[in-house]
C-alpha cells in the first residue's frame, strides 16, 4: 500500500488517544471517561476473542446507538475480528441478506430486533445474542486484552451499502482505511480534545462511524443521539455543550426550521455535511443561523471513505463547490479519452490513495467494475475507485459535481438501490412490473417514486401494495408516490424505458 509518511496504527489504538479523566463517551446511562473507555474496550475484546476464536470471523451488530455500537468497532478490531454494523432501520429481509453474504457467526442486537427475524433469516452458523446479554458477559468476563498489533492492511470492517443494481454490497475497510480517515477528518476539521460531537447519523455508515473515530482521534468526547424530533437536537446541543454537528441535507432543512436560542446556536463551532449537496438557499440559512460556526460541505464514497471538502472560508463565495481533496486522498477528473480533464472539462471523478477500500466482499465482478488501476497521472498508483460520478475542476482547483452515471437514488442521505425496491414490490405478487425512480425533492434530495403495473386478476392491488411495502421495506426506502400504469413503456432494446418514465414522472412532479 502506498501511504502517507506518518504512523498508521491498528484501529483499536483510537482508545488510547485521550487523557484518562476526560470524557470520551456520553451515554444515557452515564459518562465514560477515557480510562473507562479503555477498560470497556479491553474487556469486550477479550470476551469476543473467547467467544469467536477464529481470526477474521465476522461479527455483526444490529442495535440503536449505545455502548455496544460505539465500542464494537474498536473491540472487534482488537480481537482480530471483522465488524459488520447493520443499519438499525433495516428490516428482516435486508438483514438476512447481510448475514448470509457476510458469513457472520454472531449477531448481537436489541431483543426486539432479534425477535423480528424469522427462522429462515438467520444462517445456521450464526448465533443470536441480545445486546444486554453481550455487554453483561463482557463486563463479567475474567480477562482483558491489550492493544493489538494488527497489520494496517488487515480487514477490520465490512460496511454494507446499496448499489445501483442488486442488493446491498459489503465494502471492505482495513485498519489503515479507517485510521487514516479519522486522522484526515480530525485534521481538516481542526478537532481538539475539548470538542464534543453530537453523533446523530447512523453508525452503520462510514460518515456516521467517522463521527466517533475522528473525535476520538482528537481526544474529544462523543454524545450518541437517536433523536425523535428535530427539537431533540436543540436540547442536546445545549445540555451537552456540543461543538460539532454532522448531518445530511434533509436534516439540515429541519435544523434551520427550528427555534434556536442564540446562546445554544453559539455553542456550535463546526457543521459538516455529506450524503448530498447543500443548496445555495440552505447554505445561506445555515450561515445566518450559525454565523460563528465553520461550515464544511463534503463529498464522499463508501468505497473510498471521503474524497473532498470545501474550506469554510470559501462557502459564501463558492456554495455549490465540492472543494478540494481531503488529506491522504488524490482526486483526478478523467475525460472520455482516458486523460486528465482540462479546467472546466467534465469527466469521471477517480479517487486514488490509501483511503481506497479493499473492494466488495465476495464480489469480484462488481469489485472489478469499480476498483481499477489508477490513471497514469496518479502520484499514488495502485488501485483507484472509479466513482461513475461526473465532475469538473475550475481554474482555481475547486471541484464541482455534475451528475451521477448510475441510477442510484439518494434520499435523505441514504443510498437506495432501485432494483431492491423493485424486487420487494414484485415479490408481493401484486404487480407484474415495477420501476423505482429518484425524483428531485426539496426536502429529501430525491424521493422514491414507484411505477407499477398490476398483476393480472388482482383487484385490490392499489390498496394492498402500500401496506405490503411498509412490512418489507425500511422507512427510508418507502415510495413517496406509487404510479399505476395499464402498460409500461418499452424502449428500442425491448427493455422497460426507464429514461422515458423518469422524464415523464419528473415533468409531472414539477408541473
Amino acid at each position: 500500500m502506498s501511504g502517507p509518511d506518518l504512523p498508521i496504527l491498528p484501529l483499536d489504538h483510537l482508545a488510547l488517544r485521550g487523557d484518562d479523566a476526560d470524557a470520551a463517551l456520553t451515554l444515557r446511562s452515564g459518562v465514560l471517561s477515557w480510562n473507562d473507555l479503555r477498560e470497556r474496550v479491553s474487556r469486550l475484546a477479550a470476551w469476543l476473542a473467547a467467544e469467536v476464536p477464529d481470526k477474521g470471523a465476522r461479527v455483526a451488530t444490529w442495535a440503536a446507538k449505545g455502548e455496544l455500537t460505539c465500542l464494537m468497532p474498536l473491540a472487534a478490531a482488537r480481537a482480530g475480528l471483522v465488524h459488520v454494523p447493520v443499519n438499525p432501520l433495516l428490516k428482516h429481509g435486508q438483514v438476512a441478506h447481510i448475514l448470509a453474504d457476510s458469513g457472520a457467526v454472531v449477531l448481537i442486537g436489541t431483543e426486539a430486533r432479534l425477535k423480528s427475524l424469522e427462522a429462515a433469516d438467520t444462517p445456521s452458523e450464526c448465533r443470536l445474542m441480545t445486546e444486554d446479554a453481550a455487554l453483561a458477559a463482557a463486563i463479567e468476563f475474567d480477562g482483558t486484552m491489550g492493544p493489538s498489533e494488527a497489520d494496517p492492511d488487515d480487514l477490520a470492517a465490512i460496511l454494507y451499502t446499496s448499489g445501483s443494481t442488486g442488493r446491498p454490497k459489503g465494502v471492505m475497510l482495513s485498519h489503515a482505511n479507517m485510521w487514516l480517515g479519522a486522522e484526515s477528518v480530525a485534521d481538516y476539521l481542526g478537532l481538539a480534545a475539548d470538542d464534543r460531537t453530537l453523533a446523530v447519523l447512523p453508525l452503520s455508515f462510514d460518515y456516521g462511524q467517522n463521527q466517533l473515530f475522528s473525535t476520538w482521534f482528537a481526544g474529544g468526547c462523543v454524545v450518541p443521539l437517536d433523536y425523535l424530533m428535530p427539537r431533540d437536537l436543540v436540547k442536546a446541543v445545549e445540555r451537552h455543550a456540543i461543538t460539532t454537528l454532522a448531518a445530511v441535507p434533509p436534516l439540515w432543512v429541519q435544523v434551520t426550521e427550528m427555534d434556536w436560542p442564540v446562546e445554544t446556536a453559539a455553542r456550535l463551532r463546526r457543521l459538516t455535511n455529506s450524503g448530498g449537496a447543500l443548496t445555495v438557499d440552505l447554505v445561506r440559512k445555515l450561515r445566518a443561523l450559525f454565523s460563528q460556526a465553520r461550515l464544511f460541505p463534503m463529498y464522499g464514497l463508501t468505497e473510498a471513505f471521503r474524497s473532498t471538502y470545501l474550506d469554510p472560508s470559501l462557502v459564501d463565495t463558492h456554495p455549490t463547490s465540492m472543494g478540494r481533496e481531503i488529506p491522504h486522498a488524490e482526486i483526478l477528473i478523467i475525460n472520455d479519452l482516458g486523460e486528465v480533464a482540462q479546467d472546466g472539462e467534465e469527466g469521471e471523478l477517480v479517487h486514488c490513495g490509501p483511503l481506497v477500500a479493499q473492494g466488495y466482499w465476495r464480489d469480484a465482478e462488481r469489485t472489478a467494475e469499480r476498483y481499477k488501476p489508477a490513471p497514469a497521472a496518479s502520484r499514488y498508483g495502485g488501485i483507484a475507485v472509479w466513482s461513475g460520478d461526473r465532475a469538473k475542476r475550475d481554474a482555481d482547483g475547486l471541484l464541482y459535481f455534475v451528475g451521477r452515471r448510475d441510477a442510484m437514488i439518494k434520499s435523505a442521505g441514504n443510498r437506495i438501490s432501485p432494483q431492491e425496491v423493485e424486487e420487494v414490490a414484485l415479490a408481493t405478487g401484486l404487480v407484474a412490473e415495477a420501476v423505482a425512480l429518484g425524483v428531485p425533492d426539496e426536502r429529501l434530495g430525491q424521493a422514491v417514486h414507484l411505477v407499477v403495473r398490476a398483476a393480472p386478476g388482482i383487484e385490490d392491488a392499489a390498496a394492498e401494495l402500500p401496506r405490503r411495502l411498509m412490512q418489507d421495506l425500511p422507512n427510508f426506502m418507502q415510495p413517496k408516490v406509487i404510479h399505476w400504469r395499464e402498460a409500461m413503456p418499452v424502449g428500442p432494446n425491448g427493455k422497460l424505458d426507464r429514461t422515458g418514465l423518469a422524464a415523464e414522472i419528473v415533468a409531472g412532479a414539477s408541473a
